[in-house]
Formats: C-alpha cells, sequence, structure tokens
C-alpha cells in the first residue's frame, strides 16, 4: 500500500491508533519526507486554477502525528528545554544541511522542510509542515506557520507572520512564491497568496476578508467561496484605509484597513533590494 494509503488508513482509526507501532512508523517516514521535500502539503500543479495543488492527506499525516505522540520533556535542562510532543521534537542542522539558525532562541520543528541558504534569524519559528525554500531570510520574530509555502528567495521581515493551516485539512496554506519581499510586522493569513516578485509593505495585513484596492490597473481583488486572495505578480502592496460611509462610522468620520497597489516592481524597487544580497 501507498504511504498515502496507509497514512489514510491510519487518521481513520482514530484513537485506535494510538501506541500501535506499524501507525507510528508510517507517521515517521510521511515526517521524514517532509523534512527532505520529497512530500509537501501543497506543491505548483499547473493543472490546477490558482497553480498549486493542496495534498490533504499529507495535512492528515501531520495531524496523525499530533494523535500518536505523547508529552515529552525534550532540549537542554541546562539551557533550552520545553514540553511538546514527542512525535515533534526540534529539528537539528549540521554544517552539511547548508542552513544558516543565527544563535539566540529560534526553532524549526521537526516535518518543517529548510533548503540551503536559508538564514533564519533569532527568534523566528518555522512550524510542521512549512515548505521554506532556497536563498530565503526568515528575519528576527518572524513566523513560517504550518503548512506555509515559502519560495526561492523570499525574504520575511522582522514581525512578519505568516499564517499556518491544518484544519480544514483540505484548506489552502498561505503561499509565498519566488522572490516575494514580506516587510516588517506583516501578517499573511488564512490561505493568502502571494505571486512572483510582489513587495507587500510593512504593516500590511493580508486575510480572506480584505479587499486589496489595485491603483494602477483599477480593480479590486478579494477572495471568494471558491479561491483565496491573490496578490498579483510584481505588485507593490501598503497599508492604505477606506473610509466608512453609513451609519455611525460615517457620523465619526472612521476609516478601515483597506491595503492598496500603489505601483508594480520596477528598477528603483530592485536596487532598493540590493542590499540582501550583501547580508546574505
Amino acid at each position: 500500500m501507498s504511504l498515502q494509503g496507509r497514512i489514510e488508513y491510519w487518521f481513520a482509526q482514530g484513537a485506535a491508533a494510538v501506541g500501535n507501532g506499524e501507525a507510528e512508523a508510517v507517521f515517521f517516514e510521511l515526517r521524514s519526507a517532509l523534512e527532505s521535500g520529497e512530500l509537501r502539503s501543497a506543491e505548483p500543479d499547473a493543472s490546477e486554477p490558482l497553480g498549486w495543488r493542496v495534498n490533504a492527506w499529507v495535512k492528515r499525516g501531520i495531524l496523525l502525528g499530533f494523535r500518536l505522540g505523547a508529552l515529552a520533556e525534550m532540549g537542554c535542562p541546562e539551557g533550552f528545554a520545553f514540553v511538546d510532543k514527542a512525535t515533534y521534537p526540534a529539528r537539528r542542522f549540521t554544517v552539511a544541511d547548508g542552513v544558516r539558525v543565527v544563535p539566540g532562541g529560534s526553532s524549526v520543528r521537526s516535518g518543517a522542510y529548510v533548503s540551503k541558504g536559508v538564514v533564519v534569524m533569532p527568534p523566528a519559528y518555522v512550524n510542521v509542515g512549512a515548505y521554506v525554500d532556497e536563498g530565503t531570510m526568515v528575519d528576527s520574530h518572524a513566523l513560517v506557520g504550518s503548512c506555509a509555502q515559502i519560495g526561492k528567495r523570499v525574504h520575511l521581515s522582522a514581525a512578519a507572520q505568516i499564517g499556518g493551516v491544518l484544519e480544514p485539512v483540505n484548506a489552502s496554506p498561505v503561499i509565498i512564491e519566488d522572490d516575494v519581499l514580506v516587510g516588517g510586522n506583516t501578517g499573511v493569513y488564512e490561505g493568502t497568496v502571494v505571486r512572483k516578485r510582489a513587495v507587500i509593505a510593512a504593516g500590511t495585513v493580508l486575510t480572506r476578508g480584505t479587499p486589496v484596492y489595485d491603483l494602477v490597473r483599477g480593480e479590486v481583488y478579494k477572495a471568494t467561496a471558491e479561491s483565496p486572495l491573490v496578490i498579483p505578480e510584481g505588485a507593490v502592496v501598503v497599508p492604505g484605509s477606506r473610509a466608512v460611509t453609513k451609519g455611525k462610522g460615517a457620523e465619526w468620520g472612521l476609516s478601515v484597513a483597506a491595503p492598496v497597489i500603489v505601483k508594480y516592481r520596477d528598477e528603483k524597487t530592485e536596487l532598493s533590494l540590493v542590499l540582501e544580497d550583501i547580508l546574505r
């Protein structure tokens, strides 16, 4: 039986899987494949409308690991000690992995893929099922949530929050494609897709309920019941606001957050990113 078939079988067993050696072996096989990048919770697929396919069975396998794991004391009692599910210890890297994990309290959970050339600045956190591709910078206080997909040469600036998703298992994770710059104190949540080379300016928050106003093309981008919010390739998105025009909001002169696309990436935008290569 395939790995997918075995994961589906043991996930369907519910509590009966707990303590079963075969179920644990299947989960560890899945976890190892996630860490090597052989498996992904979501992956590029040109046949899908968004160009990405969600592998719901992989997320079921991750949830199986939580079900199977008992709480355990881990880490170093004299240093960094913690209590978590025994099935999800913190990952340990070697020089051969080619990943820079700078000292200061960062953690990458087992079941996450981190490619060669990635830099993780302290303190940062990469959760289970996440995929962080080659040459990406995960800056201080940044979060890469469960199953989030981060492309090549992405910069997640300080305090950037990339939301995670395990349940519902069919839900799309946040996807940040290649060469995206995510500014500081930015939040990207609820399955938002940020296309290649986009720039999300500091302080911008993107969710399923956030309409994004494109001043360049005269369009408004929104999530639908079938599709998440999608930020176009090369878009430069900044925080904005729009006036409340009815009721007390209008009377009090209030406004609500409204991210705005003010331009598309050009040579000047590229020059502002040169410093990144120097720092790496």
